[in-house]
């Protein structure tokens, strides 16, 4: 499948900017974050929780410590920034999960995503969400991005989920900007599934884990951790929502993820 590279838009220079003060606290608490995160599940499970509740920044939580999640009381102004059309990103309820973020990329627009905060070289973490697509034609969308820049000369998006023809993919990038494929499961417009990764950020040192549905994966190679580049350049940040230029349109709810430092405490709202 050919791939697009992302065309490098500053998370500070958006199509839509809301929320600037809020942004300014998250990144101060981002500096914050340890080297380190706690151990996984011995099991290599979870409990996917069915209600996403309030989030909170630098909170205590069962088992761990949140680092980031944005409050969905708050709405779009506690992400960052905003990367999407004027009126497509907002707050919806859903039967299953209550209140969600929902992002919806309209066919021929290149992207509705929202930006996370900055990640920190050599540091490890958890992240917890869950998600429904509907995506109206056979185009792939990226649906999480950990991004770096500059975009040019780096793996330019060194972890992604993408999703087309009923299945969603887990690849890294390459500092070289090569495409490691991981994992792939087969997924339907208009069901629920949980993701969780621990990611260990480094340019050629960096790991990923992934927890799909509640249960540890493995990757292509049979492993159940991959060793490559998670983090390069200068800066690199972490995005929700629905990439890719396309001719349909393409909808993503998501509860609100979690940085955590234990997998328990990162998937606690999904």
């Amino acid at each position: 499948m050919s791939r697009a590279r992302e065309t490098r838009k500053s998370p500070r220079k958006t199509v839509v900017t809301v929320g600037l003060l809020a942004g300014l606290t998250t990144a101060v608490a981002a500096l914050a974050w340890p080297a380190a995160a706690g151990p996984a599940d011995a099991k290599g499970t979870y409990r996917a929780a069915q209600a996403n509740g309030p989030g909170v920044t630098n909170s205590s939580a069962p088992s761990g410590k949140v680092l980031w999640t944005p409050d969905i009381k708050a709405g779009p102004a506690t992400f960052p920034s905003v990367q999407c059309a004027k009126g497509n990103f907002g707050v919806a309820s859903d039967a299953v999960k209550g209140k969600v973020w929902r992002a919806r990329q309209a066919g021929g627009q290149e992207r509705c995503e929202v930006v996370g905060p900055t990640l920190k070289s050599g540091s490890t973490f958890y992240l917890g969400w869950s998600s429904k697509i509907d995506i109206r034609d056979s185009n792939s969308r990226y649906v999480f991005q950990l991004k770096c820049s500059p975009s040019s000369g780096t793996a330019n998006h060194p972890i992604e989920l993408d999703a087309t023809n009923g299945r969603i993919r887990l690849q890294s990038w390459t500092y070289k900007h090569v495409a490691v494929p991981l994992w792939s499961a087969p997924v339907k417009n208009g069901e629920w599934h949980s993701y969780a990764l621990k990611i260990h950020a480094g340019r050629t040192d960096g790991t990923i884990e992934l927890w799909f549905d509640g249960v540890k994966q493995k990757f292509a190679n049979g492993a159940t951790k991959y060793t490559g580049t998670t983090y390069d350049g200068t800066s690199d940040y972490l995005k929700w929502g629905s990439y890719h230029p396309s001719t349909g349109d393409a909808t993503n709810l998501f509860t609100s993820p979690r940085m955590a430092t234990t997998l328990a405490a990162a998937t606690a709202g999904s």
